[in-house]
Protein backbone atom coordinates (compact mmCIF):
# COMPACT_ATOMS: atom_id res chain seq x y z
CA UNK A 1 0.00 0.00 0.00
CA UNK A 2 1.33 3.43 -0.93
CA UNK A 3 1.62 6.08 1.77
CA UNK A 4 0.88 9.77 1.36
CA UNK A 5 4.53 10.70 2.07
CA UNK A 6 5.66 8.44 -0.82
CA UNK A 7 3.93 10.62 -3.44
CA UNK A 8 3.39 14.26 -4.33
CA UNK A 9 0.53 15.97 -6.13
CA UNK A 10 1.11 16.83 -9.78
CA UNK A 11 -2.39 17.73 -10.94
CA UNK A 12 -6.02 16.80 -11.24
CA UNK A 13 -8.28 14.92 -13.64
CA UNK A 14 -10.64 17.26 -15.44
CA UNK A 15 -13.45 15.83 -17.49
CA UNK A 16 -13.95 12.89 -19.78
CA UNK A 17 -12.91 13.38 -23.38
CA UNK A 18 -14.68 11.56 -26.18
CA UNK A 19 -16.11 8.07 -25.91
CA UNK A 20 -12.96 5.91 -25.78
CA UNK A 21 -12.06 6.38 -22.12
CA UNK A 22 -9.82 9.44 -22.28
CA UNK A 23 -9.75 12.12 -19.59
CA UNK A 24 -8.25 15.58 -19.46
CA UNK A 25 -5.40 16.02 -17.02
CA UNK A 26 -4.44 19.47 -15.73
CA UNK A 27 -0.89 19.12 -14.46
CA UNK A 28 1.51 21.36 -12.58
CA UNK A 29 4.53 19.12 -13.16
CA UNK A 30 5.34 17.05 -16.25
CA UNK A 31 7.58 14.66 -14.30
CA UNK A 32 5.39 11.73 -15.39
CA UNK A 33 6.40 12.41 -19.01
CA UNK A 34 10.08 13.09 -18.27
CA UNK A 35 10.36 9.90 -16.19
CA UNK A 36 8.35 7.88 -18.73
CA UNK A 37 6.32 6.56 -15.81
CA UNK A 38 4.13 3.51 -16.44
CA UNK A 39 1.54 4.61 -13.87
CA UNK A 40 0.16 7.50 -11.84
CA UNK A 41 -1.66 7.46 -8.52
CA UNK A 42 -5.16 8.89 -8.28
CA UNK A 43 -6.94 9.61 -5.03
CA UNK A 44 -10.20 7.70 -5.43
CA UNK A 45 -12.59 7.95 -2.49
CA UNK A 46 -9.67 8.89 -0.22
CA UNK A 47 -7.40 6.02 -1.28
CA UNK A 48 -4.31 6.31 -3.51
CA UNK A 49 -4.83 3.89 -6.40
CA UNK A 50 -2.33 3.21 -9.21
CA UNK A 51 -3.61 3.67 -12.76
CA UNK A 52 -1.45 2.39 -15.62
CA UNK A 53 -1.07 4.66 -18.63
CA UNK A 54 -1.97 3.19 -22.01
CA UNK A 55 -1.27 6.39 -23.91
CA UNK A 56 -1.32 10.16 -23.60
CA UNK A 57 -0.94 13.27 -25.68
CA UNK A 58 -0.39 16.88 -24.76
CA UNK A 59 -3.03 19.53 -25.48
CA UNK A 60 -1.04 22.43 -24.01
CA UNK A 61 1.85 22.97 -21.61
CA UNK A 62 -0.50 22.32 -18.66
CA UNK A 63 -3.08 19.89 -20.09
CA UNK A 64 -2.87 16.39 -21.49
CA UNK A 65 -5.32 13.72 -22.55
CA UNK A 66 -4.76 10.43 -20.70
CA UNK A 67 -5.97 6.94 -21.54
CA UNK A 68 -5.62 4.38 -18.76
CA UNK A 69 -5.17 0.68 -19.40
CA UNK A 70 -8.47 -1.28 -19.32
CA UNK A 71 -10.62 1.89 -19.17
CA UNK A 72 -12.19 1.98 -22.61
CA UNK A 73 -15.38 4.05 -22.40
CA UNK A 74 -16.48 7.41 -21.04
CA UNK A 75 -18.55 5.53 -18.44
CA UNK A 76 -15.43 3.66 -17.25
CA UNK A 77 -13.59 6.89 -16.45
CA UNK A 78 -16.50 9.03 -15.23
CA UNK A 79 -15.67 8.18 -11.60
CA UNK A 80 -12.15 9.63 -12.09
CA UNK A 81 -13.37 13.17 -12.88
CA UNK A 82 -12.06 15.54 -10.21
CA UNK A 83 -9.55 13.06 -8.73
CA UNK A 84 -6.20 14.43 -7.60
CA UNK A 85 -3.20 12.92 -9.39
CA UNK A 86 0.05 12.00 -7.61
CA UNK A 87 3.51 10.85 -8.64
CA UNK A 88 5.79 8.58 -6.56
CA UNK A 89 9.03 10.02 -5.23
CA UNK A 90 10.72 6.72 -6.12
CA UNK A 91 10.21 7.31 -9.87
CA UNK A 92 11.33 10.95 -9.82
CA UNK A 93 14.39 11.25 -12.04
CA UNK A 94 17.60 12.64 -10.61
CA UNK A 95 18.34 16.18 -11.72
CA UNK A 96 21.58 17.02 -13.44
CA UNK A 97 23.44 20.27 -13.89
CA UNK A 98 22.42 20.29 -17.56
CA UNK A 99 18.68 20.09 -16.90
CA UNK A 100 16.77 23.28 -17.62
CA UNK A 101 13.67 23.85 -15.50
CA UNK A 102 10.90 26.37 -15.75
CA UNK A 103 9.79 28.06 -12.56
CA UNK A 104 6.47 26.16 -12.78
CA UNK A 105 8.44 22.94 -12.25
CA UNK A 106 8.79 23.87 -8.57
CA UNK A 107 5.03 23.72 -7.92
CA UNK A 108 4.49 21.16 -5.17
CA UNK A 109 7.97 21.54 -3.66
CA UNK A 110 8.24 22.10 0.10
CA UNK A 111 9.70 25.52 0.87
CA UNK A 112 11.99 26.09 3.85
CA UNK A 113 13.61 29.21 5.27
CA UNK A 114 16.96 28.64 6.99
CA UNK A 115 15.83 30.70 10.01
CA UNK A 116 12.07 30.03 10.20
CA UNK A 117 12.03 26.38 9.08
CA UNK A 118 9.22 24.92 6.99
CA UNK A 119 7.07 27.56 5.32
CA UNK A 120 4.81 25.17 3.38
CA UNK A 121 4.11 23.70 -0.04
CA UNK A 122 4.42 25.85 -3.15
CA UNK A 123 0.85 25.87 -4.46
CA UNK A 124 1.39 28.11 -7.48
CA UNK A 125 4.32 29.77 -9.21
CA UNK A 126 3.18 33.20 -10.37
CA UNK A 127 5.12 34.32 -13.44
CA UNK A 128 2.71 37.10 -14.44
CA UNK A 129 4.87 39.85 -12.98
CA UNK A 130 8.50 40.82 -13.53
CA UNK A 131 9.40 39.09 -10.24
CA UNK A 132 8.49 35.40 -10.09
CA UNK A 133 6.61 34.54 -6.89
CA UNK A 134 6.07 31.28 -5.01
CA UNK A 135 2.56 31.18 -3.58
CA UNK A 136 2.54 29.21 -0.34
CA UNK A 137 -0.95 29.30 1.15
CA UNK A 138 -1.78 33.01 1.44
CA UNK A 139 1.88 34.09 1.29
CA UNK A 140 3.82 35.22 -1.75
CA UNK A 141 7.57 34.62 -1.57
CA UNK A 142 9.85 36.10 -4.24
CA UNK A 143 11.61 33.30 -6.12
CA UNK A 144 14.91 35.16 -6.08
CA UNK A 145 17.74 32.85 -7.14
CA UNK A 146 20.19 34.61 -4.84
CA UNK A 147 18.04 33.60 -1.83
CA UNK A 148 17.90 29.90 -2.79
CA UNK A 149 20.53 27.93 -0.88
CA UNK A 150 19.58 24.36 -1.82
CA UNK A 151 17.21 22.48 -4.12
CA UNK A 152 16.67 18.76 -3.57
CA UNK A 153 14.82 17.41 -6.62
CA UNK A 154 14.38 13.91 -5.22
CA UNK A 155 12.85 15.13 -1.94
CA UNK A 156 11.17 18.07 -3.73
CA UNK A 157 12.41 20.70 -1.29
CA UNK A 158 13.77 24.22 -1.68
CA UNK A 159 15.78 25.89 1.09
CA UNK A 160 16.06 29.66 1.06
CA UNK A 161 17.64 32.35 3.20
CA UNK A 162 14.93 35.00 3.25
CA UNK A 163 15.50 38.60 4.38
CA UNK A 164 14.49 39.37 7.96
CA UNK A 165 10.85 40.39 8.21
CA UNK A 166 9.77 39.08 4.81
CA UNK A 167 7.55 36.37 6.30
CA UNK A 168 5.77 38.93 8.48
CA UNK A 169 4.50 40.93 5.50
Amino acid sequence: MINEQDVYKIGQIGRTHGVKGEVTFQFTDDVWDRAEAPYLFLRVEGILVPFFLEEYRFRSDTTALLKFLDYDTANDVQMLVGCEVFFPHSLTPEASEDDAYTWRYFTGFELFDEAAGRIGTIDVVDETTQNVLFQVGERYIPAAEEWITDINHKERTIHMTLPDGLLEL
